[in-house]
């Protein structure tokens, strides 16, 4: 639209004003053609030209210079929004009461706590509780923590760990359950635990290991057993094999002895040679043999009271077959000379 010679256009300040909020101080410069009307778009037509970008043609349909600068004040400031909303850090899951969270690590530690925690991050790499009163580690007794690395559970009054306890910690790498009062432990225990590189048993109750506890464990390299009251008999015999075969991942091996027999207190349990378990039978029976053998003993011998009795029976008859063979004949009638008949 042209303008008449000496007339002044009045830009429509107000029309714009009215349409576009005051933007943020950051993006004051990029909008300031919006407080000024069209000075601002031929500010942007301006710059366009001294890039080398020559005048722009007007195109068909192609907004005034006023409703350019109501409609870039639009789209600035909500572009910006867009992406301080992408740039903006997600909210932190939730921390319990009784713990310190940051950056993955939960500390829960010293806060007499009698059992896990379950609204834990699902971030958490790192979960300290040690020094509570746990005493039981019950079936999924942890949240779902896919990044969980370390868990520390030491000084506590833990006596039991059931054999799905750390169902969900695949990806653990190293476990502490050392000052606690554990005396057994069962294979199934650490079978989710495919990734364990370290563990600590020290400082329990144990007397024994089954021969399946470290076998499920194929990435361990350290391991922790000093301090617990071995009982050195045949049953230690799957745990002398596995440190025999792993010695450089025993840690404190002076700390690993033998708390009875009496006459073996304080042996070193890696002292022992094969000569000392010469006794020992290396396949234990199982409570299923134990079974197998109290249904088959019975019918076993109710089989061969069966058998003999049979048996002899049979031999009888035929002894006595053999002494009186007549018994068993016919008797012939004959007939004598006064015509009366006869037995033979």
């Amino acid at each position: 639209m042209r303008v008449p010679s000496g007339s002044r256009a009045h830009p429509p300040a107000p029309l714009a004003a009215r349409h576009c909020p005051a933007p943020p101080l950051s993006t004051a410069v990029l909008t300031r053609g919006c407080q000024a009307g069209t000075g601002g778009w031929a500010r942007q037509r301006a710059l366009r030209i001294l890039s080398g970008g020559g005048i722009p043609a007007p195109e068909h349909g192609d907004p005034s210079p006023p409703q350019r600068a109501a409609m870039g004040c639009w789209r600035v400031p909500s572009t910006l929004l867009a992406c301080l909303l992408l740039l903006r850090p997600l909210p932190s899951p939730a921390c319990p009461d009784a713990c310190r969270c940051s950056s993955g690590e939960v500390d829960c530690s010293k806060h007499a706590l009698h059992e896990v925690p379950q609204n834990l991050p699902t971030n958490t790499s790192t979960l300290w509780l040690g020094y509570n009163f746990i005493t039981m580690l019950r079936p999924h007794s942890f949240p779902f923590l896919p990044g969980l690395l370390l868990l520390s559970l030491p000084h506590n009054h833990l006596g039991l760990i059931h054999s799905q306890a750390l169902v969900g910690l695949g990806a653990l790498q190293e476990l502490d359950l050392s000052h606690n009062q554990l005396t057994v432990l069962s294979p199934e225990t650490f079978l989710p635990l495919t990734n364990l590189a370290m563990l600590n048993l020290g400082s329990n109750r144990l007397g024994e290991l089954e021969p399946g506890v470290l076998r499920v464990l194929p990435q361990l390299q350290v391991l922790y057993l000093q301090d617990n009251p071995w009982v050195c008999s045949c049953g230690i015999l799957p745990l002398w094999h596995w440190l025999s075969r792993n010695r450089e991942k025993v840690q404190e091996k002076s700390s690993l002895l033998c708390r009875l027999p009496e006459q073996l207190n304080k042996y070193p349990i890696m002292a022992f040679g094969n000569e000392s378990f010469r006794q020992c039978q290396e396949t234990s029976l199982s409570a299923q043999h134990y079974v197998i053998f109290l249904i088959i003993g019975p019918f076993s011998f109710m089989a061969s009271i069966f058998f003999c009795t049979f048996m002899g029976s049979i031999i009888v008859v035929y002894h006595n077959l053999r002494r009186e063979p007549h018994f068993w004949r016919r008797p012939h009638i004959c007939r004598g000379h006064s015509g009366r008949a006869t037995r033979l």
